[in-house]
């Protein structure tokens, strides 16, 4: 028997199954999902595949996240409306679109893609669905972007050895920072860090993952 992965279906019948499987645990991500068509910021790569849960390649070596993946840090970076949020790692935007969705017209969300060829596809792709809230930006995510902080929440879309000084500096007090830290193309670790004070800062490790690494000035070497 085919696995869900093995099979395209609906971006209806995709929130389904992700909803069956403990991924969508919220109205709010639910309603993200149902809102953002994955298939545009794929279209020109592998048309037809964009409702299996799986990462598919976007060029240059990134990929964009399996939904699942998506579903599960969206949940557990609770983004709320009118929130200001950091993306390091922007891709083809798909990410940046859902947490978009869930903060709000109110709130913005700042990506970080470090090649030039991605960031104008995935602003194309997000004009075309009206998505006016997330700003790509090219440059280095790995030192973060403190000209537009601080921020309520940060996440990381790709592999860090470490999350520097520098970007926890960039998230107020009470924020949350989810990272992905271990070396590249391995066994990686979700983790969610809270800001408790300027500079008390508590961990908590999630679950298993593997993402392309960060390369850049903190990242891993390219």
């Amino acid at each position: 028997m085919r696995s869900f992965m093995d099979i395209d279906r609906s971006l209806k019948e995709l929130v389904e199954y992700l909803e069956s499987q403990g991924y969508i645990k919220t109205e709010k991500v639910k309603n993200a999902f149902l809102d953002v068509p994955r298939d545009i910021f794929i279209k020109d790569v592998f048309p037809g595949k964009a409702y299996m849960d799986t990462p598919l390649p976007i060029g240059n070596g990134q990929t964009i996240s399996a939904p699942h993946m998506v579903a599960i840090m969206a949940e557990e970076l609770r983004p709320c409306s009118g929130h200001r949020v950091l993306e390091i790692g922007g891709g083809s935007g798909y990410h940046a679109a859902i947490v978009g969705r869930m903060v709000g017209p109110e709130g913005h969300v700042i990506s970080l893609e470090r090649f030039e060829v991605l960031v104008k596809k995935a602003r194309n792709a997000l004009a075309s669905i009206g998505i006016e809230n997330v700003t790509m930006i090219h440059g280095d995510g790995s030192e973060g972007y403190p000209e537009h902080g601080p921020y309520d929440r940060i996440y990381y879309t790709c592999a860090a050895p470490y999350v520097p000084k520098e970007v926890f500096d960039q998230l107020k007090v009470g924020g949350i920072l989810l990272s992905v830290e271990g070396e590249p193309y391995s066994t990686q670790r979700l983790i969610r860090y809270f800001k408790v004070g300027d500079s008390q800062i508590e961990k908590e490790m999630l679950t298993l993952c593997v993402f392309v690494p960060l390369i850049g000035k903190y990242g891993h070497r390219s």
